[in-house]
């Protein structure tokens, strides 16, 4: 009895080793800054649709932005990008996993045309920001609420905010919308893509791309976050946000998105208080909503958010 007591401990200790040995090491994949072997960072396709929108922003001029982040450590960037016209409008972009403000350039150029000015911040731990762990949007929440007060100081109270976000940044978009805090400016939201939450996306991609359940890896991951990055991929729920936000969001989703599952839309929409609308885009793969049909998508767009803007 005391051998089969012996052996069942140290097999579960080599297990516990084990587990802890692989939640680093997914833990080092997923949220240490660094190039990911799984995901392209590649901004231009051949025969880009977009290009003409890139190529615009890659010239314009833009004002460089600094200021520290919402915890006082880090260094931010940010592009701002006035409109043609003077107006009162303007976008606050947020960028997609492993991307900057640099890739920015077909949001950007969009909103630029319906006569919005445009600020591009840099993540935590992407492009010029400084940070060596990735946020996947709920960290950088309170960031961009940040921006946002600073915008306002800058530029006068009198502004109209948007907030529009792809994949990552669709998830942000939908975690800062929960905040108690989000300036009274903020008209309207725009997520595009967007997870129904951080523990929800990885564990669907352990299993995609490693055939891993989610127990115990996930749950060790999220423990190790934590520790190292101050949240759990519990609390980094846009559902959780978005059961808190009364404000307008547009939810755009391409039918065949198979890195944020198309499954993730109706929970997200059903999960707002807020005036909302749907645009599917049939056929559409991750983040290529905008490339499948650009003038339509503008306009569903511009018609949703002019709704709200005075």
């Amino acid at each position: 009895m005391k051998k089969f007591w012996k052996w069942l401990l140290i097999i579960i200790g080599v297990l516990v080793v084990v587990d802890i040995g692989a939640g680093m090491y997914f833990f080092h994949v997923a949220e240490v800054r660094g190039p990911k072997s799984f995901i392209s960072t590649k901004t231009t396709i051949k025969n880009d649709p977009l290009k003409k929108q890139k190529d615009w922003y890659a010239g314009v001029k833009k004002e460089k932005w600094t200021m520290t982040s919402a915890t006082g450590n880090l260094k931010l960037k940010a592009y701002y990008i006035p409109a043609e016209h003077k107006t009162d409008k303007t976008v606050v972009l947020a960028h997609g996993f492993l991307q900057s403000k640099d890739a920015e350039g077909a949001p950007a150029a969009m909103f630029h045309e319906l006569g919005y000015n445009v600020l591009a911040p840099d993540d935590r731990a992407h492009g010029e920001s400084e940070g060596k762990l990735i946020g996947y949007g709920w960290t950088d929440r309170r960031d961009y609420i940040k921006w946002m007060d600073k915008l306002l100081k800058k530029k006068g109270e009198n502004q109209q905010l948007v907030m529009y976000g792809v994949s990552m940044g669709g998830a942000t978009t939908m975690m800062v919308s929960g905040e108690s805090d989000v300036p009274s400016q903020v008209k309207a939201y725009v997520e595009d893509c967007g997870y129904t939450s951080v523990g929800d996306e990885l564990t669907y991609q352990a299993k995609s791309m490693y055939n891993l359940p989610r127990y115990p890896l996930v749950p060790t991951v999220s423990l190790i976050s934590k520790i190292r990055a101050g949240y759990d991929y519990s609390e980094a729920s846009s559902l959780k946000q978005l059961a808190k936000n009364k404000k307008p969001m547009l939810f755009i989703h391409g039918s065949k998105d198979t890195f944020v599952p198309f499954s993730m839309l109706e929970p997200l929409y059903n999960a707002t208080k807020g005036p909302k609308e749907k645009y599917v885009v049939k056929g559409a793969e991750h983040a290529e909503a905008m490339q499948s049909n650009y003038k339509k998508y503008k306009q569903t767009v511009n018609k949703f958010l002019n709704e709200y803007m005075d």
